[in-house]
């Protein structure tokens, strides 16, 4: 594999960008080696701009479930741009794609439409504050929730990947507002309603975590929160930006069965494009400006774009849900535990850890249930299988931190190149691994 093309661009925008990137993952700091530069997707492929075609498991962080270039959102998008990129004034189509969110996600009465997760998830807090005239907010050690200030704290995703607790820049001040607690730990949940009476807003969490490799909730967990919020008065709200339209056509709160009181979404709702949405029960929707004194406001919100290829990705999961859903559920339980043999096979600790089409593969032999189980992984090892996969044409996401995506265009063939690229991979990762040990 060469990247003589892409180690010039990368240099270039070394000179021009903080790291040579919009986005710090993208650097494979934790992983190593050059990162390509891509010119083209198609499907179940990428490809660089030295010529290298790679299968893709990380989907663009996960809005390509039907694959990449999917011809209907192509099509849509390219027609939507023949009438303008923007136009800053209202379009039916913002109420077209409302209407297929509030179909297959039945705790959504109302919706706002918003350009990133990030703005999707403070909205939902701003609004829970609101909601409940409280100012705590909880989250869970390793769930990322974008990288506004309050969200920053003990947060997964990059800031896992780079070790960083929060953030420089992020006042004491308005850290303190959030108790960052264990996932999975119901106890410590109890604890602190218990000395923060009457004072915590809502409980924020990814109902699956994805940004510290994917961790399930434990049996009952999810109901608990339900639970003790309503108890309390404090709002639920799941970020399903992850998983929304992915673990099922609902996301989480369908596969679990729980319907919080707010969701945000992302990623597949704008069928890859810049977008995202929050909604919930109409009482607290109704708080937003123009009809409340919640102040929210995006001039690109609703982007014609966006909402062209949301409407193209999303209407087609309704329309073939239940295809779509078997075939992810078994390609990914295929390909996952087909590596997961190999590594057997090759003696490497790996415990994987999948909720329908995501999953990770933990380079320990622990059981992975919180971010310190995930953070006792073997990321040095991680990070030598991730090149070796690559060199072989598979493209792994580029940290132990992050979630395995499959799509809709992953053929049978695809999972057979990837399961034998692991058995050569992992035969690397055992020699390095028995080298370490001798010396």
């Amino acid at each position: 594999m060469k990247l003589t093309r892409s180690r010039t661009l990368q240099q270039r925008a070394e000179k021009l960008l903080p790291g040579g990137v919009d986005s710090p993952v993208r650097a494979f700091r934790a992983v190593g080696g050059e990162p390509p530069f891509v010119v083209h997707g198609e499907g179940a492929f990428l490809w660089d701009e030295d010529g290298n075609r790679y299968i893709d498991y990380f989907g663009s962080w996960g809005p390509m479930i039907l694959g990449h270039a999917f011809p209907p959102a192509v099509e849509a998008i390219q027609q939507a741009a023949g009438r303008s990129a923007s136009f800053g004034a209202s379009t039916a189509a913002e109420g077209d794609l409302a209407e297929l969110v509030v179909k297959a996600f039945p705790s959504i009465e109302k919706l706002r439409f918003v350009s990133s997760g990030t703005e999707a998830t403070m909205s939902a807090i701003r609004l829970a504050r609101a909601f409940t005239g409280r100012k705590y907010v909880i989250k869970f050690e390793g769930c990322y929730h974008g990288h506004s200030d309050g969200l920053l704290v003990k947060a997964g995703s990059g800031v896992a990947t780079f070790g960083i607790p929060g953030s420089a820049g992020v006042p004491e001040e308005i850290a303190g507002l959030t108790l960052a607690l264990p996932f999975n730990d119901i106890d410590a949940v109890q604890a602190a309603f218990a000395k923060y009476k009457n004072q915590i807003a809502c409980i924020i969490l990814e109902p699956v975590v994805g940004n510290a490799g994917t961790i399930a909730p434990a049996e009952g967990y999810l109901e608990a929160l339900r639970a003790i919020t309503t108890l309390e008065g404090s709002l639920l709200i799941f970020d399903e930006v992850m998983t929304g339209f992915r673990l099922a056509l609902g996301g989480a709160q369908e596969l679990y069965r729980i319907l919080p009181d707010l969701t945000t979404l992302g990623k597949i709702v704008g069928g890859g494009l810049p977008c995202a949405a929050f909604g919930g029960r109409a009482e607290i929707i109704n708080m937003l400006a123009p009809l409340g004194p919640v102040y929210q406001a995006g001039t690109l919100s609703g982007n014609p774009l966006a909402m062209a290829a949301g409407i193209a990705t999303v209407g087609h999961l309704i329309a073939h849900r239940a295809e779509v859903y078997s075939q992810l559920e078994s390609m990914s339980e295929a390909v996952a535990e087909g590596v997961a043999v190999e590594a057997a096979k090759a003696g490497v600790a790996l415990t994987t850890n999948r909720v329908g089409a995501m999953w990770t593969w933990f380079f320990t032999a622990e059981p992975v249930t919180d971010f310190a189980t995930a953070a006792a992984s073997d990321t040095a090892a991680f990070a030598r299988f991730h090149r070796a996969m690559l060199e072989q044409g598979v493209w792994l996401p580029c940290s132990q931190y992050e979630a395995v995506f499959l799509s809709t265009a992953h053929t049978i063939e695809n999972l057979e190149q990837t399961i034998q690229a692991a058995k050569a991979a992992f035969a690397a990762v055992a020699e390095s691994q028995g080298q370490s040990v001798s010396a």
